[in-house]
């Protein structure tokens, strides 16, 4: 799984900042102890005294050191029964003044062994849905809230097949994908007229995924292509380190949406950039699911056929049919 660094940063940070308020929860307890019992004071002195003596010995002595170190932590023992009955006769539980850690396992520092925590991950999640739903509204798009009762059960000769048996058909695809989602996933390429539930069933997709820790980034292909041009062609600018933050995360997340493919405006340059994302994605393992209003032979008149045969031979292609639920909606007088 590939970690983007901005969100990975601020997980850290949230990490950090809990570590910050349980160590001064801490020294708040301390010093309320300190001022009402003062032999507990100086019994954490002499239990400091001791260990640091026997650290000081250790290092003298070497492999001769361990009758002193069994005998320190005899010491250390009694000292620390005596510490928890000062505490407990102060009205204080014995662990009162010890370290307090939101995460045991890993003592608040987020990694064990070097590895990303349980506590971090967890963290991570949570910052990877609140950073998607900055940008795509994940909450209320969801696989259950998608009705198939918009599509049209009759038979469409120009599909095929009913929109409500098509879309049926997409829907499950859609869901089993993001409940697998893995190394081992395919992209996607959604298909068809505007208002049909492409950008729905990629959000839902999104909200699945990033749940379970990916990465995911969505944006519109015209943003993207923004992106590209202005790492290009405005490398001196002030923000052209954000730009290839920017840049990075399209091209290393684990799920890249974009949306409404044939919306940028057709340039050699974007027709290259468009290239070198899908092909690089491809190469690395990425996964991208892109949906587009443009038909099969729309998509072959505008792009390349480099760009096509990556989409066509590569993506699994999912066509979307019937009519435009938003006029749908208003039709039955809904917002």
């Amino acid at each position: 799984m590939a970690y983007d660094g901005k969100i990975l940063a601020r997980a850290r940070d949230i990490i950090a900042e809990k570590k910050r308020k349980n160590e001064d929860e801490q020294q708040r307890r301390r010093a309320e102890v300190y001022a009402r019992s003062p032999a507990v004071m100086e019994t954490e002195a002499e239990i400091t005294q001791l260990m640091t003596s026997v650290a000081t010995g250790a290092l003298k002595k070497g492999s001769d050191a361990g009758a002193a170190v069994e005998e320190a932590r005899t010491k250390c023992e009694v000292l620390l029964m005596r510490r928890a009955e000062l505490l407990k006769s102060g009205g204080y539980p014995a662990d009162y003044i010890d370290e307090i850690y939101a995460c045991p396992t890993c003592s608040d520092t987020g990694y064990v062994l070097g590895k990303p925590c349980d506590c971090l991950k967890a963290v991570y999640r949570a910052e990877t849905v609140r950073e998607l739903s900055s940008t795509l509204n994940i909450n209320g798009q969801c696989f259950e809230n998608f009705d198939l009762s918009y599509y049209d059960e009759a038979f469409d000769p120009s599909c095929g097949n009913s929109p409500r048996a098509m879309m049926s058909y997409a829907l499950e695809i859609c869901r089993e994908y993001s409940s697998k989602f893995g190394q081992n996933s395919v992209s996607l390429l959604f298909r068809g007229s505007t208002g049909l539930g492409k950008t729905f069933l990629a959000a839902s997709i999104a909200k699945v995924v990033s749940e379970k820790g990916f990465s995911v980034v969505y944006d519109t292909s015209v943003s993207v292509m923004e992106a590209f041009e202005l790492q290009k062609f405005d490398r001196g600018s002030d923000c052209a380190e954000e730009v290839s933050s920017r840049v990075r995360r399209y091209t290393d997340c684990d799920l890249l949406i974009m949306d409404d493919l044939g919306t940028e405006m057709t340039t050699n340059f974007t027709q290259s950039a468009i290239y070198s994302l899908v092909n690089g994605r491809l190469l690395r393992g990425g996964k991208t699911i892109i949906t587009t209003n443009l038909s099969e032979e729309e998509l072959r008149r505008r792009y390349s056929p480099q760009i096509v045969s990556r989409l066509e031979g590569e993506y699994l292609v999912l066509n979307f049919a019937g009519r435009d639920i938003r006029a749908l909606r208003r039709e039955r007088g809904m917002k």
